[in-house]
């Protein structure tokens, strides 16, 4: 990845995109193979999967981008062999212990969505400061989503609805899209305008199920490692060109 210059991108094009583009999510997909076709170890893929994690967050601020949710280790990851998690999770430790004072300092704030439970409580402490020393923040909102799944996501809110229901006197026949969405780990998080997933792969692996469900999406051939500010601009620029109709008609065909 070579250094990019931010003019070379047309600011009358760009200069009123943080109110069309608010949110991108990301499946970040590639790790193990960028290092397997370079004859390096796993972890060396996650070790730059990382470096692509602060590339990008970089990018997002500069571009405008008001929300990035990104898709560290889904709850399904746990079935990897134990050195693999053990590496995974110690990158997540080391990168918000070493990134978080310059998150900070960047006006980022950090929200980590997924569940909680069974995870080492270093870990929760963690992430509990990072929420904590970054809730203020309004440059950019950063969404990891860690442990996270969203079938059990959806389960979850479904559970604490219920409860609702029979504990506090809710009525169930109240419920519709935006009080669910309520109960969900998103909360008062807009929903994604872009998911982006890296690697070539062509699926969702189980990630903001219900969120996602207007979103646009966009598969890139590029491993996560190689992935950056020239990456996120050109989907950026891509979703520019889309017609999101919602359901509704185009332009063209109401006419």
């Amino acid at each position: 990845m070579g250094d990019h210059n931010p003019g070379e991108i047309s600011v009358s094009q760009e200069e009123n995109t943080s109110s069309v583009l608010r949110h991108v999510a990301v499946i970040m997909d590639g790790n193990g193979r960028w290092a397997h076709r370079r004859g390096l170890p796993r972890v060396e893929g996650h070790r730059q999967g990382v470096e692509a994690v602060r590339r990008t967050v970089k990018a997002a601020i500069e571009l405008k981008i008001p929300y990035l949710t990104l898709y560290s280790f889904s709850s399904e990851n746990w079935s990897r062999p134990k050195s693999e998690i053990i590496d995974l999770l110690g990158l997540l430790k080391r990168f918000i212990r070493q990134d978080l004072a310059e998150l900070h300092q960047n006006g980022v704030k950090v929200r980590i969505i997924g569940d909680r439970l069974g995870l080492d409580q270093d870990l929760v402490n963690l992430i509990e400061e990072a929420e904590m020393l970054t809730q203020d923040n309004q440059i950019l909102n950063l969404v990891v989503a860690f442990n996270y799944g969203s079938r059990a996501e959806i389960v979850r809110a479904a559970q604490k609805f219920a409860t609702d229901v029979r504990d506090n006197g809710v009525d169930p026949d109240a419920i519709d899209d935006a009080m669910f969405g309520e109960y969900l780990d998103t909360k008062d998080i807009p929903d994604p305008d872009l998911l982006i997933r890296t690697s070539g792969e062509k699926r969702l692996s189980n990630f903001l199920l219900w969120q996602l469900a207007y979103s646009e999406f966009m598969f890139v051939d590029c491993f996560w490692p190689d992935f950056g500010f020239e990456e996120l601009a050109s989907a950026r620029l891509e979703f520019l060109g889309r017609e999101r109709r919602f359901g509704g008609l185009s332009v063209q065909s109401s006419a």
